[in-house]
């Protein structure tokens, strides 16, 4: 797979009084290259790439926005919960574009293009079309990007609650299948308030691994089902925030990846 490659943060730049921006490890301009790379920014990107890849890439944007938001957080520069307001705003997507032979994947910020890779693919016949209108990330594959993500997360009450918004959302039913996913993060919380090491708690990819097989059903994830997830995650967080990587970050990227491939 060939890649674009972004530049590696400057080693003393955040050590002082000048943060990493974005004009500092990728070819950016405008507005966006003088912007500090934030860990909210980073997490959305680390939740995109986990969504389309399986996994963060190693070098890739992910990877060098990570880098650089923890040094700029570690020198007091950003929050910890910092977002870009562009980023925030614009979003961050990561589209895939297929050619004979190959898959080309273009991910972006604010709508500026920060890499891009090319992997070969054997060339097959085009796809039915009601396959390609089922086409998307839907909820439960999103769930299991949290899994990667955030997996060594012990639950709590805020990702109980988005996960089960979630499995409402995906299922469109109410009712909390017994063993299912929700039921399942509802114990893991309830066991976790009363353990004190967090060694001993239960973790989230324990109860979201394989996410789409523990859904009774499931459905492409929409921005009405990341608002309604994330609403959920807020109102039982006690610091009143959602996780980056998280269950309601990892539906938010899905849903924002779904509208830029099917505006």
């Amino acid at each position: 797979m060939s890649q674009d490659q972004p530049r590696r943060p400057e080693q003393g730049r955040a050590a002082g009084h000048e943060p990493i921006k974005y004009g500092d490890v990728f070819n950016v301009s405008g507005d966006l290259a003088s912007k500090p790379v934030a860990p909210q920014d980073a997490a959305m990107m680390q939740t995109a790439e986990t969504v389309i890849f399986g996994q963060t890439q190693k070098g890739g944007p992910a990877a060098v926005m990570q880098s650089a938001a923890t040094r700029n957080a570690r020198a007091g520069l950003v929050g910890r919960r910092d977002a870009t307001d562009v980023t925030v705003d614009q979003g961050v997507t990561v589209t895939e574009t297929d050619v004979p032979g190959q898959r080309i994947i273009t991910e972006s910020v604010a709508g500026q293009v920060v890499g891009q890779y090319v992997e070969p693919k054997p060339v097959q016949q085009a796809a039915p079309v009601a396959a390609l209108e089922q086409s998307g990330i839907t909820v439960g594959e999103a769930l299991e990007a949290a899994a990667q993500t955030v997996g060594d997360k012990p639950v709590d009450q805020g990702d109980a609650a988005a996960i089960q918004a979630a499995e409402v959302r995906a299922t469109g039913s109410n009712v909390i299948s017994p063993g299912g996913l929700a039921a399942s993060a509802q114990s893991a919380a309830a066991h976790n308030e009363g353990i004190d090491r967090d060694e001993d708690k239960i973790r989230l990819g324990a109860v979201l691994m394989g996410a789409t097989d523990k859904l009774p059903a499931d459905k492409v994830a929409t921005r009405q089902d990341a608002e309604g997830v994330a609403s959920a995650e807020l109102r039982n967080n006690p610091d009143l925030a959602t996780q980056p990587g998280g269950v309601a970050a990892s539906i938010v990227a899905a849903a924002r990846l779904n509208e830029a491939v099917n505006p």
